[in-house]
């Protein structure tokens, strides 16, 4: 079987959080089942009538950087979310194999970095709930450079900031729009999550390569200089 991933070709290991280093379980459920009830309740509204209403707000706002940002959502629904987000910081949970992964990614001598969309507030919540900052040599958020992931303008302002060579770079995410701007700007080798959220079903139909789990790239040789 043809392996995911030339080893002999990676330095940088570049990987997203929310899908595919943690299980996407806690947003979901977050976003369309907690939030919405509590929606719901403040407004006198049922709860699944609460969710249609939030779900036509998320849509217009998709593949922008308010999407990910809970200040921005605070703002638009009064309501504490980064507060509300804590309610249920028991269900943030990594992804099977993804820590060991991640460790064997450093013993290999080559560098992990997290390159997350997430607002500030959900990072530090996340990485207060996991050793992911233990395991991850950078942390990157997109907010930082006032562009998601999505905007082709992100790379060359991540590349810029933080310098690594885009041939020589495994990327790992989620979202397939994500993956196609970092497929333009000259990522090397890109794979996508066959199952983000642990409680759902596989996805099919995919565009990129899919790991369906972490031990599939494992073991991982040592890097040459």
């Amino acid at each position: 079987m043809q392996a995911l991933v030339d080893w002999s070709r990676i330095d940088t290991v570049l990987l997203d959080m929310d899908g595919t280093l943690l299980d996407l379980y806690f947003d979901n459920h977050f976003w369309l089942h907690h939030l919405p009830a509590i929606y719901g309740r403040e407004r006198g509204m049922e709860t699944d009538a609460a969710r249609a209403d939030l779900v036509a707000r998320f849509g217009r706002e998709q593949g922008t950087l308010n999407w990910y940002c809970v200040d921005f959502w605070s703002r638009e629904l009064g309501l504490d979310v980064a507060a509300l987000k804590k309610d249920i910081a028991h269900l943030i949970q990594p992804r099977p194999g993804a820590l060991g992964f991640l460790q064997a990614v450093a013993d290999s001598g080559r560098q992990a970095w997290l390159v997350t969309n997430a607002h500030h507030h959900s990072l530090s919540l996340k990485l207060a709930h996991t050793p992911l900052t233990a395991l991850c040599q950078r942390i990157v958020c997109s907010h930082d450079f006032r562009e998601p992931k999505e905007s082709a303008a992100f790379w060359p302002a991540l590349q810029a900031r933080e310098p690594f060579e885009p041939a020589r770079a495994l990327f790992v995410d989620d979202s397939e729009p994500v993956l196609q701007a970092a497929a333009n700007y000259g990522i090397g080798q890109l794979l996508t999550i066959g199952q983000p959220d642990l409680s759902k079903p596989a996805r099919e139909g995919l565009r990129f390569p899919v790991l369906h789990h972490f031990d599939d790239l494992l073991p991982i040789p040592p890097r040459h200089e």
